[in-house]
């Protein structure tokens, strides 16, 4: 342990022992499985290595150098604080402002449903044509007539929205009024932020925070069907001693496999276990020399500093269709778990 980081901070073989975990009621029991903790492996959910890719690393680069060198000027949306970090100290969430998520859905949103109707709206067409007595070309150009329209509300919501973010990005993009969490490597601490805070933060602004240490947290799956009876799994962090969780979608989305969830966790564990280098992925690359273990790692197996941010696109390619197949096998189901030589769980 370096100076650089806190007594605090998380390793698994200095886990502590710590009171009985509370019994979780029966409904939460019922939807929800614990995850193992310990004996990771050096896996990363494909959601977080694509956070940023070689292409955007460069970009960035080009972009911070540009605006360095007076050749471009900066964005006033670039300036503002949104509250999130991803580096080698914290991950910290904050969503955008409410307009913000209008205008990118009400764009992606109308992209997506207007795709959807133009691959399936004309197979109805062709059906419904075909299911009626009269002539066939006639019954169809007369239902393609009455229901036409219909392409014209997600066109209209994808072209205005697409207007208005790529024409004013400067109103659109706005940070939200704070973080919703953080996990902190640094000192193994993770921070739940309270905007109810007993009515303080309408008074004052003051914005309450939850501190514990990482390990008095569990990861839990939750699972569900949905409209078609498909099943989804969803994974929270939740404190063991408080009715508080957190929903980790920013880390890895609802997904219809498990596999995801459990790369996601080993993930985190990995992210803020002190004893070994940060996760090696495009979004930790620039941070990863101010992270002391990290460092020494990279200069002990000769890592390429550039190592993300010079891999061509195709090499890029390749990388991530292997992780994706390694992710989606990844099983993680019957493994011991470290943390029960710690705590006593009541289920």
């Amino acid at each position: 342990m370096t100076a650089h980081y806190s007594p605090s901070a998380y390793q698994p073989a200095r886990i502590p022992d710590q009171p009985a975990a509370a019994k979780r009621s029966w409904l939460f029991r019922l939807g929800s499985s614990r995850l193992p903790w310990g004996h990771t492996e050096d896996i990363v959910p494909l959601s977080m290595l694509r956070q940023s890719t070689p292409a955007g690393l460069r970009a960035s680069e080009k972009y911070k150098q540009d605006v360095a060198a007076g050749l471009r000027q900066e964005e006033k949306f670039a300036q503002c604080d949104y509250h999130q970090i991803n580096d080698h100290e914290r991950i910290r969430y904050a969503p955008f402002s409410k307009r913000t998520t209008f205008w990118f859905y009400l764009w992606g949103g109308g992209r997506f449903v207007f795709w959807v109707m133009a691959i399936f709206l004309p197979l109805t067409w062709l059906v419904g044509a075909a299911a009626l007595d009269d002539e066939y070309l006639t019954n169809l150009l007369a239902i393609i007539r009455e229901t036409a329209w219909t392409f014209l509300v997600p066109l209209a919501c994808w072209a205005i929205g697409s207007l208005v973010v790529h024409k004013l990005p400067n109103w659109v993009i706005r940070p939200s009024k704070g973080p919703l969490w953080e996990l902190n490597r640094r000192t193994g601490m993770v921070t739940i932020f309270d905007y109810d805070n007993m009515g303080e933060y309408q008074r004052s602004g003051t914005i309450g925070e939850f501190i514990n240490p990482f390990h008095e947290f569990d990861a839990y799956t939750s699972s569900g069907p949905d409209r078609q009876g498909l099943m989804w799994h969803q994974l929270h962090l939740v404190h063991r001693y408080h009715d508080l969780a957190i929903d980790l979608s920013p880390i890895v989305p609802k997904d219809s496999s498990m596999a995801p969830h459990f790369a996601a966790w080993d993930f985190l564990q990995n992210y803020m276990d002190t004893s070994r280098p940060l996760p090696d992925i495009p979004l930790f690359e620039e941070h990863r020399a101010q992270d002391p273990v990290t460092a020494e790692h990279d200069r002990h197996i000769g890592r390429p500093e550039r190592y993300w941010r010079d891999m061509d696109d195709a090499t890029w390619d390749v990388r991530v269709m292997k992780n994706l197949a390694r992710v989606n096998a990844y099983d993680i189901t019957g493994r011991l778990n470290l943390m029960a030589r710690h705590v006593r769980y009541a289920d």
